[in-house]
C-alpha cells in the first residue's frame, strides 16, 4: 500500500533526471560538432562578429555597443529578479503555517510526506536561487564589456591593449 504513494516520484523524478541529462549531452554534442544548425552556435557567431565590427568604428558605434549591452543588463536583471521573487514567494510558503499552504500541497504529484513535501520545496528554492545566482553572474561580465569596449584602442595612450579576443571571450562567458 506504501508503494503506491510513492510510485509516481520513484518513476517520475528518475524519468525527468535522465530526459534532461539526455537533452543536455545531446545539445553539448550538436553545439560541438555541428555549431550553425543550434541557436547557441549561432549567438556564439553572432557576438564573435560583433565585438570586432563594434571595434572597427568605435566612435560612431560607442552609443550602439554600449546600449546594447545595457539592453542585455536589463534583460538578465529582470530574470534574477524574477528568480528571487520567485524564490522569497516559495520560501514564505514553505515557511507558512496558514490555510494557503494546504492547496498548493494538493498541487504536488506524489508523496505527501512532511520530509517529501519540503524535499521538492527545497529542490524548486535551489535552482531559483542558481537561476539568480548565473545571472547576476552574466550581469558582472556584461557591465566588463560595457566599460572595456569603449576604452582607447591605441597603443601611445597605455601600455595594456583590450583586444577584440578578449571582450569576446568575456562577452561569451555569459552563463545563459
Amino acid at each position: 500500500m506504501e508503494w503506491k504513494k510513492y510510485y509516481l516520484d520513484v518513476v517520475l523524478v528518475p524519468l525527468g533526471f535522465l530526459i534532461t541529462i539526455g537533452y543536455h549531452v545531446w545539445l553539448w554534442h550538436k553545439v560541438r560538432t555541428q555549431p550553425s544548425s543550434t541557436i547557441i552556435g549561432i549567438n556564439t557567431h553572432g557576438r564573435r562578429s560583433w565585438v570586432p565590427a563594434m571595434l572597427k568604428d568605435i566612435e560612431k558605434k560607442n552609443i550602439l555597443a554600449v546600449q546594447t549591452l545595457r539592453n542585455m543588463i536589463m534583460g538578465s536583471t529582470l530574470m534574477a529578479t524574477t528568480s528571487i521573487l520567485l524564490s522569497a514567494g516559495l520560501a514564505a510558503v514553505i515557511s507558512s503555517t496558514y490555510s494557503v499552504k494546504k492547496p498548493l500541497n494538493d498541487a504536488i504529484y506524489g508523496a505527501h510526506s512532511e520530509f517529501m513535501v519540503a524535499l521538492k520545496y527545497v529542490t524548486l528554492l535551489t535552482i531559483f536561487l542558481f537561476s539568480f545566482f548565473c545571472h547576476t553572474l552574466s550581469i558582472r561580465f556584461f557591465n566588463q564589456v560595457s566599460i572595456l569596449i569603449c576604452t582607447p584602442q591605441d597603443v601611445m595612450s597605455s601600455s595594456i591593449v583590450v583586444t577584440p579576443q578578449y571582450l569576446t571571450e568575456l562577452l561569451e562567458k555569459e552563463p545563459f
